[in-house]
């Protein structure tokens, strides 16, 4: 049997699959581990297609029949179950403080490798087509949806009109897109293993000729498929979390960028906020400052309720 990445390889024949071959190659993505165990028929069956459908979507995919097909996704889950060994093996005999700076030093590496193979002038298209966008669609699932959760808090602080999509359904995430067009930019943010939800968002925004941005690992990457600007930062690590310190300093970079560019617009934002702030004390019972060595939570919210508490 062909060595190599089972998933990886699926995600990167997806743009050219048939409409059937993409309902059965997101089925897999989403829920490999209950397909793994499935024949033919029942994969058929689970999403209403023909069971020949099937087997001719293991021949497109380059394996000799449904069998091989099943016997390399088996392969893969597998070595998916086995991250907790490759850790054993990695970190045998560490101390906690060895473990502690062997992570952080393999994430300084990332970072690293990321500066040396990150293109500025590409760094700089994206940040313009943010800018310049009407509105901006981010995708991020699964260990990614931080990453797009970080970016969208910026950008509605920055910018205005950012939508974060939220769902674990792909009809969905269409309707959430619906309006997308020309004048729109679309962000996916993907790290192996890969979102199959998150690449056909990026097709869907690609088919409604929204410029699209795409953060992901690598070159190699499905995501680079229906991206015209690709920012690369390195996530792999040998553990069962994904690294994601260097995609997020590319997404740190990105909003600096931003606020430089349009220093105005930002300054305003950020007063309006403090104005609403400070006029409906949001943070008065929600954040701690320390005042004459005090918590803040511990002062009253009106000169009444001072005399009350003093007696006066």
């Amino acid at each position: 049997m062909r060595k190599r990445d089972f998933m990886a390889d699926m995600t990167g024949q997806f743009k050219r699959m048939s409409k059937s071959q993409k309902v059965i190659a997101s089925y897999i993505s989403d829920h490999y581990d209950e397909a793994v165990f499935m024949t033919a028929a029942k994969l058929g069956h689970t999403l209403h297609i023909s069971e020949s459908t099937v087997v001719r979507f293991a021949l497109m995919l380059g394996y000799d029949g449904y069998p091989e097909f099943q016997e390399a996704l088996a392969a893969w889950v597998k070595e998916q179950l086995s991250d907790i060994q490759r850790i054993g093996v990695k970190y045998a005999g560490c101390t906690q403080s060895e473990v502690l700076a062997s992570v952080l030093q393999s994430d300084m590496d990332k970072i690293r490798d990321t500066i040396k193979h990150l293109d500025a002038s590409t760094f700089d298209t994206a940040v313009d087509i943010i800018l310049k966008a009407r509105k901006v669609y981010i995708s991020g699932i699964r260990s990614c949806e931080p990453l797009a959760d970080f970016l969208c808090f910026y950008l509605n602080m920055m910018r205005g009109e950012v939508v974060c999509i939220k769902t674990t359904s792909m009809s969905e995430t269409f309707e959430q897109m619906l309006r997308i067009n020309e004048r729109d930019a679309f962000i996916g943010i993907s790290f192996p293993r890969y979102s199959m939800r998150t690449l056909k968002a990026m097709e869907f925004a690609n088919d409604r000729n929204a410029k699209v941005i795409c953060l992901t690992d690598s070159i190699h990457s499905p995501m680079c498929m229906y991206s015209s600007c690709n920012l690369f930062a390195r996530s792999d690590m040998v553990s069962i979390v994904d690294s994601l310190v260097a995609p997020l300093s590319v997404i740190n970079a990105l909003v600096v960028a931003m606020c430089l560019k349009r220093p105005a617009e930002v300054k305003n934002s950020l007063h309006t906020l403090e104005d609403v702030w400070d006029r409906y004390q949001v943070y008065l019972n929600d954040e701690i400052n320390f005042i004459d060595e005090e918590p803040m939570l511990n002062y009253p919210l009106r000169k009444e309720d001072a005399r009350s508490r003093s007696g006066d």
